[in-house]
């Protein structure tokens, strides 16, 4: 009852916001936002005046370098302005999220080392980890794949008609182009507790697989590591409980922030982009759910009903890892074994986001169509690889999907200006994609541990 009714106030929460957002939006909001606009006019003429403009000594130069810093003063005071009349709503989902974040660190070591040190060897361990990351690479490889075939369908860039952004623009988003060292650094720790405190997921599973290892092989002194570690997250699972009631606060104040930013005059400006890519991840989640079909059978819908309260967390605070105490509970009670668990999905929040990848074709496709700029199959499939190789390492970095995309489309030549098309409606997609995330990870493990002859009827 107590399960059905949480579920209730999240969606009833998610209703609320929009309505008050979408009047917050027309009351108050409008305005500031009418004034960024009319700022951004003016910054985008000032800046054709100067292009024009031979010689940089004249009177007329200076005034127009003068007035363009004049305007970005204006646009950046009714940033902030907009900002604080904001803070209200997302102070809520901050609050959550915050607590969220405090949980994940202790609960994915905890678990994953008692969940290592019971699986016992090494060997046992490696057959996992290899199951896991072929379930992994093939999941991300469709969801790559689906996205590159969807976006070429629906042609989304040719039939939108946007005015697009001066080529010179700067997005304010720092692109990446992740090497090899960049990569190692990010995998492998230099210190626990940094990680811990960055909330390093990847890294801690690194230190985790160590630790549960060496705790095993130490023998009946570890006997006593495990049953402390297991108690501490059985703790962490009961703090997990409190923390969830705040779940429908969150989802009000995180849904009511995106929609008085923005508007609903957004949708209808992007609808068709909008639309098209959320039937995508409709096709992404059937194919999921499919796969997981084939080995799980009927209870692959089971699982999907017991995880719709996860992927609503994600889905209205736009992160998968809001979710994850929540999922690591379902599928505990779903009959996964927890040493399973802690161990696949952990690792799918690092190396398994599948409506991320799903996004970072289409995107980076529309970008390339709005523009006009012909790309063949095989370079489609380059950037394909590009994508899935440059993704693995950046999971935790603010707008992750949005960096990959600016790295990866400069390698093509498309202007990484375009960006700026995505920036206003980046939120509202990444609902969608974080809920995909949860579904696909959550999928992942259930197959695993169906693999491992580790799941209970």
């Amino acid at each position: 009852m107590q399960k059905s009714k949480l579920t209730l106030y999240i969606f009833l929460a998610l209703i609320l916001g929009v309505i008050v957002g979408y009047v917050y939006n027309t009351s108050v909001i409008n305005n500031i936002n009418t004034s960024i606009a009319a700022a951004e006019v003016n910054i985008k003429t000032i800046d054709e005046q100067i292009a024009k403009s031979a010689d940089t000594t004249t009177v007329t130069y200076k005034a127009l370098k003068t007035e363009r810093v004049t305007q970005l003063k204006l646009r950046k005071e009714a940033d902030t302005a907009r900002e604080d009349k904001l803070v209200g709503f997302s102070i809520l989902s901050d609050i959550f999220l915050r607590l969220i974040k405090m949980i994940v660190a202790p609960l994915v070591f905890t678990t994953l080392v008692v969940g290592v040190a019971k699986v016992g060897d090494i060997k046992a361990v490696g057959r996992i980890g290899g199951k896991t990351l072929l379930w992994f690479l093939s999941a991300t490889l469709v969801s790559l794949l689906l996205g590159m075939l969807l976006v070429n369908l629906f042609k989304p860039g040719q039939a939108m008609h946007l005015p697009l952004p001066d080529t010179h623009i700067s997005t304010g988003i720092q692109k990446t182009a992740l090497s090899l060292r960049d990569f190692i650094s990010h995998v492998f720790p230099k210190s626990f507790i940094e990680s811990m405190a960055n909330n390093e997921i990847l890294q801690i599973v690194v230190f985790s697989l160590f630790f549960g290892v060496a705790t095993a092989a130490i023998g009946e002194k570890g006997e006593i590591v495990i049953k402390a570690l297991d108690a501490i997250s059985y703790v962490i699972l009961k703090i997990t409980g409190y923390v969830m009631q705040l779940a429908p606060l969150a989802v009000f104040g995180a849904i009511t922030a995106i929609i008085a930013k923005q508007g609903l005059g957004i949708l209808s400006t992007y609808a068709i982009f909008i639309g098209e890519f959320y039937f995508s991840l409709i096709v992404l989640w059937a194919v999921i759910v499919l796969a997981g079909f084939t080995i799980l059978k009927g209870r692959a819908l089971t699982l999907v009903a017991r995880i719709k309260d996860a992927m609503l967390i994600a889905f209205s605070t736009s992160t998968s890892e809001a979710a994850y105490p929540k999922v690591l509970m379902e599928l505990e009670r779903f009959g996964c074994n927890n040493k399973i668990v802690s161990f696949v999905l952990p690792l799918g929040y690092s190396f398994n986001l599948d409506g991320s990848m799903m996004y970072m074709t289409f995107a980076s496709l529309f970008l390339a169509q709005s523009y006009n700029i012909h790309l063949s199959f095989e370079q489609q499939l380059t950037m394909l690889l590009v994508l899935m190789l440059t993704s693995k390492g950046i999971a935790g970095v603010p707008r992750a999907s949005l960096v990959v995309i600016a790295g990866t489309v400069a390698m093509f030549g498309i202007p990484e200006a375009g960006l700026a098309l995505l920036i206003g409606i980046d939120p509202l997609l990444d609902m969608g994609r974080s809920a995909t995330n949860v579904l696909g990870n959550a999928m992942a493990t259930a197959v695993v541990s169906k693999w491992e002859g580790e799941l209970e009827n």
